[in-house]
């Protein structure tokens, strides 16, 4: 049975039209679980996949189900209510997969526990410190096929509706997943919850990019959804920003491949409208004294005004940091034909003007250091901005790629 005064709640705001958002019902089912004691370490359950008491009883009734018996890759959350099916799956000589924290390494870890061991020592395997110290990283060409997903939830309806903690990975991982091949739509599906966690969830919350659930499993109940709502069939660029492509290097990976394969890989923000030219700091380009003697450049960009479109000029760049930089370029996808570095900025000349406003878009919010670095169009910069790229270099004919 589901907690009445919670569903009461949140069925009321669907039932008399009230704007309720996602995040509305994370916060008050976090209030809920935490006002009533029903959470449990890791507390307080805020911005977390929330453990319960009563999550382990959950867990077991996975053994109930069909599709766990039929398994052999499973794959797992991290989060702390998912511990007893991860142990499960280890006792049941499953294969174990488990996301990398953050997707940060990877997208999967094997959990492999040392040969002969005991059940304690599952019992540490199935532990978020366990899964650190007994995994082997799955690689993009391993060949892998998931029988089973389970997942952690905030929210959760009993259409198959599911509700995370709000930042994506979850979502992400499966259509990652889809994207490899290693899921396809008749793949089940699982989520633990609490039974206060089952509730109406609106469905104009939903988007294409969200994942459903096909069972839910509470210390009570065993919910069959029947959801027949399309899960995600891969990765949909164009939700994907510019700055979680620099925080998630497998999604690097996947979109150089999936370009190459010639999908459209178009992010969320390549497209948006350029940065003004110039701050109300910044003096326009007319006003600028030029050097009588600039720096010869080979076949480098011009100065000023006259520098080419193809050109993107980096500003606010910290000292002793362009190998980094070069780095970030080549993880987002925009490393340029030649670059030129001097004291603090630094010049990416690419093939084409085509090629340039897209890089230049990936790096809009970029941080080398704790500020953020400046990039615009070098034809939209000072002339004194652009000379002082290479001023000061102990060879200022020349100045070093990077």
């Amino acid at each position: 049975m589901r907690c009445g005064i919670l569903s009461a709640v949140l069925t009321s705001h669907t039932l008399v039209g009230i704007g309720v958002s996602k995040q509305d019902i994370r916060e008050q089912i976090w209030d809920y679980m935490e006002s009533q004691n029903l959470a449990d370490f890791p507390r307080p359950v805020h911005h977390r996949i929330p453990n319960f008491k009563g999550s382990y009883l959950a867990c077991q009734s996975i053994k109930d189900l069909d599709i766990f018996a039929r398994t052999q890759e499973v794959k797992v959350d991290p989060d702390k209510p998912l511990e007893g099916v991860r142990l499960l799956a280890l006792q049941s000589k499953k294969t174990l997969l488990v996301p990398t924290p953050r997707l940060r390494t990877g997208l999967f870890n094997k959990i492999t526990p040392p040969p002969g061991a005991t059940k304690d020592v599952l019992r540490k395997c199935a532990t978020s410190q366990g899964v650190r110290n007994y995994s082997a990283p799955v690689g993009l060409d391993s060949r892998v096929r998931v029988d089973l997903v389970v997942v952690g939830s905030v929210a959760v309806s009993e259409k198959g509706w599911r509700i995370g903690k709000g930042e994506g990975y979850a979502d992400l991982e499966y259509a990652m997943m889809a994207s490899m091949g290693a899921v396809s739509q008749g793949t089940p599906v699982v989520t633990i919850v609490h039974d206060c966690q089952v509730v109406d969830i609106p469905e104009a919350l939903l988007e294409d990019h969200d994942l459903t659930v096909d069972y839910i499993l509470t210390p009570t109940r065993v919910i069959a959804t029947g959801c027949e709502r399309p899960k995600p069939a891969g990765i949909i660029w164009s939700k994907i920003s510019c700055e979680m492509m620099g925080r998630i290097p497998i999604l690097r990976s996947l979109r150089s491949r999936e370009k190459q394969a010639g999908k459209d890989v178009t992010l969320q923000d390549e497209h948006q409208r350029l940065p003004e030219p110039h701050s109300q700091h910044t003096a326009p380009p007319s006003s600028v004294r030029r050097p009588r003697d600039p720096p010869q450049r080979g076949s480098g960009p011009v100065p000023g005004e006259d520098a080419p479109s193809d050109t993107v000029y980096v500003g606010n760049l910290p000292r002793g940091r362009g190998s980094e930089l070069k780095r970030a370029l080549r993880g987002r996808g925009a490393a340029p034909v030649l670059t030129w570095q001097g004291p603090r900025r630094a010049l990416l000349q690419y093939q084409d003007p085509a090629a340039a406003q897209p890089a230049l878009s990936c790096l809009q919010g970029l941080h080398l250091g704790a500020s953020p670095l400046r990039v615009a169009l070098a034809r939209q910069q000072t002339a004194s901005e652009l000379v002082g790229s290479c001023a000061g270099e102990p060879h200022p004919g020349h100045c070093p790629t990077i």
